[in-house]
């Protein structure tokens, strides 16, 4: 990430970091899978780790690993030390698992990259939610496997408590912001869109990923903590408007998925951009028409998005937001090196997928 001098070092380490989930696996399941009591359901949990875990796009993991490289000098970057980066990238992945399990589930969706949701599979259904939770607690016997040596590991718990916290925070807001079937427009405003975001995206997706690997580089101070947060946010907010872009003009094949916030009744970055901008005719079209499951009436919305030209306001918006993260970059991104936020921000910028 030190500008042109090296190549993308998120595609250098992919490789290291996909083949090390095969010892986060071995290191989970293989004792105990012979257990006489829990044998089973260790059985089980390898299954949903296989389908579930592996197969994102692997940002925040590698956004751990990329960050502590960045902050810890080479010497110190000894086999121990870059296992337990590439552990607790993994951390940060099974706790993305874990929210998405549940999110498809609360939102009904089909496909999750690429392929059913787990709760969709034969003989899985609302099993699932106990899965999930499965997931969750593996982050912390990893955290304590590989790191309660270190004098960062009360900080790295304390940091994945309070990012799932935020996170089902968010995902509270978003519910009872658009309760299925109840389609009240008045709640979709800037300000909650952006409170959703802030807490559901931001907090695990940009802040919690390069949290850790300022912990694990021995940076705890509040101020590099405070700063960093304040343009991991922003971050965390562009790419959510982007999410939401995808979901209703996106390529489902190119993205894995198949977008349903207009069926879900969502407050989306594009449903809170048509509200500004209709006219009474083109709310009362929106009003009968969001929040249903009829693909005609999730048809009369895209178009009524496109009479509007909400995606050349969105590709306005892309252009703006990233020349506003590149100044908080300059602002705020010392004593940090600004590479850390500048490889993040390109990395998400023009994304499709």
């Amino acid at each position: 990430m030190n500008g042109d001098q090296k190549p993308d070092v998120y595609a250098q380490e992919k490789q290291n970091f996909v083949q090390h989930f095969s010892q986060i696996l071995k290191v989970m399941t293989e004792d105990e899978i012979v257990h006489p009591e829990t044998g089973d359901a260790i059985a089980r949990l390898k299954k949903v780790l296989e389908y579930n875990v592996p197969g994102g796009k692997y940002n925040r993991g590698l956004t751990v690993l990329a960050v502590f490289q960045e902050l810890v000098e080479p010497r110190k970057q000894d086999a121990d030390s870059m296992q337990r980066a590439l552990t607790v990238g993994w951390c940060v992945e099974l706790l993305q698992a874990f929210f998405l399990i549940l999110d498809d589930i609360m939102d009904s969706s089909l496909i999750r990259r690429g392929q059913p949701c787990w709760y969709q599979k034969p003989g899985i259904g609302l099993d699932a939610i106990n899965d999930a939770v499965l997931l969750e607690a593996l982050v912390y016997r990893l955290l304590k496997l590989y790191c309660r040596e270190q004098p960062y590991y009360l900080n790295l718990i304390e940091l994945f408590l309070q990012s799932s916290y935020q996170t089902e925070i968010g995902q509270t807001l978003d519910l009872i912001t658009a309760p299925q079937g109840n389609v009240d427009l008045g709640r979709f405003t800037e300000k909650r869109y952006k409170t959703i975001v802030k807490y559901k995206t931001a907090f695990y997706s940009f802040y919690l990923p390069v949290a850790a690997a300022m912990y694990m580089a021995g940076i705890d101070g509040e101020k590099e903590h405070a700063s960093a947060k304040k343009i991991l946010l922003e971050m965390g907010e562009f790419f959510q408007i982007q999410d939401d872009y995808l979901d209703a003009f996106g390529d489902p094949s190119e993205m894995g998925k198949i977008g349903t916030d207009i069926q879900d009744n969502k407050c989306s970055w594009l449903v809170v951009q048509c509200l500004q901008r209709a006219s009474p005719e083109q709310r009362q079209i929106l009003q009968e028409n969001y929040g249903q499951k009829e693909p005609e009436k999730v048809a009369r919305v895209k178009a009524l998005y496109e009479e509007l030209e909400l995606p050349a306001v969105f590709k306005q918006y892309e252009e703006d937001s990233f020349s506003s993260l590149m100044g908080l970059i300059e602002l705020h991104a010392a004593p940090l090196p600004a590479a850390i936020f500048l490889g993040l921000a390109r990395k998400i910028y023009k994304r499709r997928k």
